[in-house]
């Protein structure tokens, strides 16, 4: 959890640099960040889910040979994934960007973050999926330790280069890129070098034999997983275009509350990867009813907790918003926003620490309907309520039912699914 949280500020700190170099770079910052948090979620949520159920069910049955054999397998769809994205974005970043509505000055700031940032791709897809190697071994200490390393590094390299501290000049938004770039680099590296040591109990070995089925059985968990992502990345998007037609004062409260969230996520990502291979590992051992004592009990605590916080700022909503804003009518909307939203982050927090546990036992199909179920509430209602002069309330509203369907459904869907085959 604390490895998650720290790297959730760094996109904070990230951010306020950014906004200290002007508002032309914090524009090209925003055109950016939903693209590079894309990546982050697709190397860490969805196919380093993929690949720490696979590992985690092999050492459950204990084929050691084959666990050590997944690693190498993890490693090329890694590098191969990381490239396409570097490819991509050194091609084709400026018709992309300039498709997003990226144009002047701001596009300009926001290639020079982009060109560099995805140069790293390589290095943040092998990061992410080295950590979920390691975690699918039931190993926690050690990719969480590396990654909190790596985000104090990332806060001090992008803060040094992008703003030139001391005798260091400042290198603007490329600075801030290369932060990243260095700090990832580094924390791959350094997995690289611990799964090839004696102290690691998976083994990365460079001459294993390559089989079709090992990729098969990464790629078909991560592989769905990823139209997961791809769902939620969706409905953010949506939802601020939908929200941005009530007006710049509704956009920000929305805003505020949305922070909030991107801090709550990472406590259930952290709950989330700690049942995914302990699922693994059970059903690997034929313990279907551990798999799913170990799924309910951490999707219970990630609830509990997420959802005591969203009680929290019911009541206080000034406990988050004041930190942000003494805009009357944004501190407003930020209230109502909470008032709707706030008691609904437990169903979230439960339906997001399911998906994770469904990793683990391979049975996705549950979590992604839920997910779209979700999309398809917030898009035809969200329609509805422009077209029919709805109110900002009535928006929040509908966000909380989107967020209840979504934890109610994946709830009964891992109930349901049979996961002894």
């Amino acid at each position: 959890m604390l490895a998650m949280t720290a790297a959730a500020l760094v996109s904070i700190a990230e951010t306020w640099y950014v906004g200290y170099l002007g508002t032309l770079p914090l524009a090209g910052m925003a055109l950016v960040f939903p693209l590079v948090m894309l990546q982050q979620m697709l190397s860490a949520g969805s196919m380093g889910g993929g690949i720490t159920s696979a590992i985690s069910r092999a050492l459950g049955a204990n084929d050691l040979e084959k666990a050590n054999a997944l690693v190498l397998h993890a490693a090329i769809i890694a590098v191969s994934i990381g490239a396409f994205f570097t490819l991509l974005f050194s091609v084709f970043g400026h018709a992309i960007f300039s498709a997003m509505g990226g144009q002047g000055e701001a596009l300009t700031e926001c290639l020079s973050y982009a060109h560099i940032v995805f140069l790293g791709s390589v290095s943040i897809w092998l990061t992410n999926a080295f950590a979920a190697v390691i975690r699918g071994s039931g190993n926690m200490r050690v990719p969480s330790k590396i990654l909190l390393l790596a985000a104090l590094l990332q806060v001090l390299l992008s803060g040094l280069l992008g703003l030139g501290w001391g005798p260091v000049p400042r290198f603007g938004m490329a600075g801030i890129a290369s932060g990243v770039l260095i700090a990832f680099t580094a924390s791959a590296v350094y997995f690289f070098l611990y799964l090839r040591s004696e102290g690691s109990k998976l083994k990365l070995s460079l001459t294993t034999r390559l089989s079709g089925p090992l990729f098969m059985d990464i790629l078909k968990v991560g592989a769905m997983s990823s139209i997961s992502t791809l769902l939620t990345v969706a409905t953010i998007l949506i939802l601020t275009k939908l929200v941005s037609n009530f007006g710049p004062e509704a956009l920000a409260g929305y805003g505020i509350g949305t922070r909030l969230e991107f801090l709550l996520v990472p406590i259930t990502f952290a709950f989330g990867v700690a049942c995914l291979p302990m699922v693994g590992m059970a059903l690997g051992a034929k313990m279907v009813e551990r798999a799913k004592r170990v799924a309910w009990t951490g999707a219970l605590m990630a609830c509990l907790l997420v959802g005591f916080i969203g009680l929290l700022v019911t009541v206080w909503p000034g406990l988050w918003s004041n930190i942000y804003t003494d805009n009357d009518q944004v501190l407003h909307t930020a209230s109502q926003y909470f008032q709707w939203v706030g008691p609904c982050y437990g169903f979230f927090a439960l339906g997001l620490c399911l998906y994770f546990a469904s990793q683990g036992a391979g049975k996705l199909i549950g979590p992604i309907m839920a997910g779209t179920v979700r999309l398809v509430l917030v898009i035809v209602g969200g329609i509805w309520l422009t077209q029919n002069n709805g109110s900002v309330a009535q928006m929040f509203g509908l966000i909380a039912l989107g967020m209840v369907s979504y934890g109610v459904l994946t709830a009964i869907a891992v109930w349901k699914t049979n996961w002894a085959r």
